[in-house]
């Protein structure tokens, strides 16, 4: 009771600090996925402000005349290149540039600095392709001759019957520093989920969910992200995210949609931020649980003392009527103890006149056996005396001494069951130890009705055991199958001797009515039988497992009620040659 009392305000703690954690945590995420989808809303916005700065550039520079006089007169370039980095300086645009129908640049912003666009083959790029089919285009990627990433947009450009792309790049990184200056965890995935800006440097050049490799062998072919590893890179979510919910390594994100572009935004916040809280309020549960559960306890003490107080009469009296029943119980007890006593006795006495009776057959058996070797002799000689002419006496004295014989086979073998055998183990075969054994039942047999089917190999099996105490085991096995089998019609019996794993195994099993459940563990108790007529005295399978235990054996049994019961003896096998040597 003292420590059920102990654990069950600990109990109520922890269950409270749980509810309270759980109430919390979603409290508090639900409050960090507002925060976040209201700096997503406005990031948002910043990102297609800052693009829109530049959607129309394109546009309005390519109706420029000298733009136009560039796609068809090489003398016009030159106008070209100062009025493209005019341009590019009052917009605020990182670089413009002119591409003619094959790809090539001939003008641009940059024309008369390190790393200069003209001249350099852009058909590869989404942005030229896209302008010439469609007429504008747009993509992200890292610049290839200056290695500056940047956002293109594209429109395309016709004069006569030249035509040609006009490019302006926005450098977006602006937006990157800002976020970094401020520690805001944000970062700008393209359409196929790679991130290109970001807040944190662990994010950039990474992608949201493991790319397919059409996505991937794309971005290489555009060489959208050149000098980046995107085979290699890791993935920051272990799956292509599903909703505006995102969780990653120590971080909870959420995710939107920049309409005019397909990218992807995410905002993040530690983890820390929700699970901080939480368990600050799951502490201040669980120390709230434990006053109040301190307090209960208390009020229950003195309601138990009062209790107490009132009802001691009342127990003493239980107490009184409890020590009777168990002087009832004990009286009882006794009485049962009595009656299993004198049921013992009662079994020593038969066994002690079977016992008698077992030295009296043996003296009969002694007896008998010189008369029937001299009737056999005087059966002998008169069969030798017959005249040859007389053809109906001579098989009839044959039968008689067949008879005579197997009298005393049937004696021999009873004067070799019922003699004491010495105590030292020898170097036996199981197979003639069988055989005897089977012969001494079958009278028994042949009254029941089932002769007993005998299974065993070739060869011998060797055991160190008494022959004479062997017999008497396979004995008992045999006499309790035969037993079980009477009165079932078509029950079987079946004694299989073989070896198996360094064993020698003996088993007896019969078709009969099995032994129940409940019964099975007791088989083996001395006096105990299954037999309601009072045949039996209950010895067999206990003699039989004492008898193996000496032998260094075991006696094993399973029976399934209905089905039958199959009784199995294991030995351990003996080396004649070894055992020879020794």
């Amino acid at each position: 009771m003292t420590r059920r009392s102990t654990l069950l305000p600990i109990l109520a703690a922890l269950i409270a600090g749980l509810l309270a954690w759980l109430i919390a945590d979603r409290w508090a995420t639900t409050s960090l996925h507002e925060g976040l989808d209201r700096s997503l809303l406005l990031t948002a916005r910043a990102v297609d402000a800052e693009i829109d700065r530049f959607r129309a550039l394109p546009d309005v520079a390519s109706e420029d005349a000298r733009i136009l006089a560039a796609l068809t007169d090489p003398g016009a370039l030159d106008a070209a290149n100062r009025y493209l980095e005019n341009i590019a300086v009052h917009a605020g645009a990182s670089d413009l540039f002119l591409i003619n129908a094959t790809g090539q640049t001939i003008a641009a912003s940059n024309w008369n600095r390190p790393g200069s666009f003209v001249g350099e083959d852009y058909s590869f790029r989404p942005y030229f392709t896209q302008a010439a089919e469609t007429g504008h285009g747009q993509f992200y990627a890292i610049g290839v001759t200056t290695g500056v990433p940047g956002y293109f947009l594209s429109t395309r450009v016709t004069s006569g019957n030249q035509t040609g792309v006009l490019v302006v790049k926005v450098d977006l990184r602006p937006l990157q520093a800002t976020w970094r200056s401020a520690g805001v965890q944000m970062a700008l995935a393209d359409a196929d989920g790679m991130v290109f800006l970001s807040g944190r440097e662990d994010w950039l050049y990474r992608p949201l969910a493991p790319l397919g490799a059409d996505v991937t062998e794309r971005l290489i072919a555009t060489r959208a992200y050149d000098g980046v590893d995107l085979q290699g890179a890791t993935p920051l979510l272990p799956r292509a995210p599903l909703g505006a919910d995102a969780t990653g390594t120590g971080w909870i994100g959420r995710l939107t949609t920049v309409e005019r572009t397909g990218w992807r935004l995410i905002a993040a916040r530690p983890t820390a931020d929700v699970t901080g809280p939480a368990t600050v309020w799951a502490l201040i549960a669980a120390v709230l649980a434990l006053a109040a559960a301190a307090g209960l306890k208390s009020w229950e003490q003195r309601r138990q003392l009062i209790a107490l107080r009132l009802s001691q009469s009342e127990r003493l009296e239980a107490m009184v009527t409890t020590r009777t029943a168990d002087l009832a119980r004990e009286v009882d007890a006794r009485r049962q103890a009595e009656t299993d006593l004198r049921a013992a006795q009662e079994h020593l006495i038969h066994a002690e006149k079977m016992a008698a009776l077992g030295r009296m057959s043996t003296a009969i058996v002694h007896e008998i056996s010189q008369p029937l070797a001299a009737m056999e002799a005087t059966l002998a000689a008169a069969e030798i005396g017959l005249h040859t002419s007389d053809t109906t006496t001579a098989p009839r004295l044959a039968t008689a001494r067949g008879l005579i014989r197997r009298m005393q086979r049937t004696t021999k073998h009873l004067k070799s069951f019922g003699r004491k055998e010495a105590g030292e183990l020898k170097l036996i075969d199981l197979s003639p130890v069988i055989t005897s054994a089977l012969e001494l039942i079958t009278p028994r047999a042949r009254a029941v009705g089932v002769i007993p089917v005998v299974l065993q190999g070739d060869g011998p099996v060797f055991v160190m055991a008494g022959a004479v105490r062997m017999e008497q085991v396979a004995v008992n096995l045999i006499l309790n199958a035969l037993d079980a089998a009477e009165g079932h019609p078509g029950a079987t019996i079946t004694v299989t001797l073989g070896t198996a794993r360094g064993q020698a195994q003996l088993t007896v099993t019969d078709t009969g009515p099995g032994i129940a459940a409940d019964v099975l563990p007791r088989v083996t108790e001395p006096f105990f039988s299954t037999r309601t007529t009072g045949e039996g005295l209950g010895l067999g399978l206990a003699i039989s497992k004492a008898i193996l235990s000496e032998f260094g054996g075991h006696l094993g049994i399973e029976s399934t009620p209905g089905h039958g019961t199959t009784v199995a003896v294991t030995l351990p096998l003996a080396e004649p040659a070894r055992e020879a040597a020794e």
